[in-house]
This record gives C-alpha cells, sequence and structure tokens, in this order.
C-alpha cells in the first residue's frame, strides 16, 4: 500500500521513498508518495524522480494500481527505471499542482453558488467545469462569477477531516455529485471542509485558504440536455 502524503499535507514538493514495485509497464510504485494519482475529474500529477546517483526520470502522469492500494508513476516514454529496493526522491511539478489545487478549491465554491445536483465534472490548469442537474433557469455568468469570487474572498480555511464509510452512508445529503461517488472501501472517507460554507466528501488536493484561488470568471454556461448545464470557470491569471 503506498502512503498517501498528500492526503495530509497538499503543499509537500518533495520527499524521499523506496521503490517497492515496477509494473509491467513500467510504472514505478514507491512506499509513500505526493503524488496525486488520476481520479474524481482531477488528472494525476507529473514531475520527476530523482535517483541516488542524480539521474531524473521524467514522470508523465500518475495514476492507481489495479487494485487502488498502489500508486503508479509513469515515466515518460523511453525513460529509464529504478531498481525495486532503491531510495529515490520524488520532486512535483509544484505549479501545475498548484494550479489544479485552486481549480478543485474554486468548484467546490462553484457548488455552494448553484446548490443543485452534480452530474460531472473536469479539474485542469486553470480552468475546470461543473456539470448541474438545474430545472430550466436562466443562469447569469458575472452573477455566478461575482457570488463565488466573494465566497472566495472572505479567505475561509480550507481542511480535512475523516468519517467512516457507514457514517457518509447515513448522510447521503453530503454527496453532491452524482455520477463521481467519494473513494469508499477503506472504512473512512476524507471531507472538505471550507469554513462554515461548504462540507463534501473528496479525495483531492485542495488550497489551504480559500483566497488562495484568486479572481476567477466564468467564461461559458452551455446547456447539456434537458436539465443539465454546463458551467466553466477560468482563473483570472
Amino acid at each position: 500500500m503506498t502512503d498517501l502524503l498528500f492526503r495530509d499535507d497538499a503543499y509537500l514538493r518533495s520527499c524521499e521513498a523506496r521503490v517497492t514495485a515496477l509494473t509491467e509497464r513500467g510504472g514505478v510504485v514507491t512506499d509513500r508518495t505526493i503524488f496525486y494519482a488520476t481520479g474524481g475529474g482531477q488528472p494525476g500529477d507529473n514531475g520527476r524522480i530523482e535517483l541516488a546517483d542524480g539521474q531524473q526520470i521524467e514522470i508523465a502522469t500518475t495514476v492507481y494500481g489495479e487494485d487502488r492500494s498502489q500508486i503508479v508513476h509513469v515515466p515518460a516514454e523511453g525513460s529509464a527505471l529504478p531498481a525495486v529496493g532503491d531510495t529515490v526522491v520524488l520532486h512535483l511539478d509544484w505549479e501545475r499542482r498548484y494550479r489544479l489545487m485552486r481549480v478543485h478549491t474554486a468548484l467546490h465554491l462553484l457548488s455552494v453558488v448553484l446548490p443543485y445536483p452534480v452530474t460531472g465534472g473536469q479539474i485542469g490548469e486553470g480552468e475546470g467545469r461543473l456539470d448541474f442537474d438545474i430545472p430550466e433557469a436562466a443562469l447569469d455568468k458575472d452573477e455566478i462569477a461575482a457570488k463565488v469570487n466573494e465566497i472566495a474572498g472572505a479567505d475561509h480555511a480550507v481542511t480535512s477531516d475523516w468519517i467512516t464509510d457507514e457514517e457518509l452512508l447515513a448522510k447521503p445529503e453530503m454527496v453532491k455529485t452524482m455520477s463521481v461517488k467519494p473513494p469508499m472501501g477503506s472504512g473512512r472517507v476524507r471531507l472538505i471542509r471550507i469554513g462554515d460554507v461548504d462540507l463534501q466528501p473528496c479525495g483531492g488536493t485542495h488550497v489551504g485558504q480559500t483566497s488562495e484561488i484568486g479572481p476567477l470568471d466564468v467564461t461559458k454556461i452551455e446547456k447539456k440536455g434537458r436539465q443539465n448545464r454546463r458551467v466553466r470557470i477560468k482563473l483570472a491569471d
């Protein structure tokens, strides 16, 4: 099992780890990692692995292993591989990760401003979207952006906590997403709390204060079916 250090500290940029396995496709598994694996609409992290002799292995993306208890770092094509048992240093592409963290947290605030069931979503580098199950209604881009920016500017703390699978099952209203379910099965589920404005299960990475999101724009609202509305946001910088 890979120890997911980013769950406790999303701001870690590097860490020492031990290589525990190499997959048939050349993926690198370590005993601990700061790299987030693709899931929940958030893409996997990239960066590099530094070997003891200083050699660098570029990591193109990060995914879950077959049983989801292991994180697999996927090297760029043609890269050399470490040996099982090697002690290495993982280095995160921090600038990319931080943009993903800002967008992910902003999407949580978007779900506060638009309190409707979420049917889908995607997190990108500087932009993202949520799909909502909304009855026929006129949505104003500028009004939505102003409300999200107001909440973000209030500088709410973003913290995490844990509840059991059973506790979450007893409170289904906490789950806003209809298509993406929170990771369950390990006995406990991670919650992301944003001040006193939002609380929902989420396994992704987030900023520590909402002010770090910075100003954003709602760039487009699309009709995707009779009741489905897609709202796209973009960081202003």
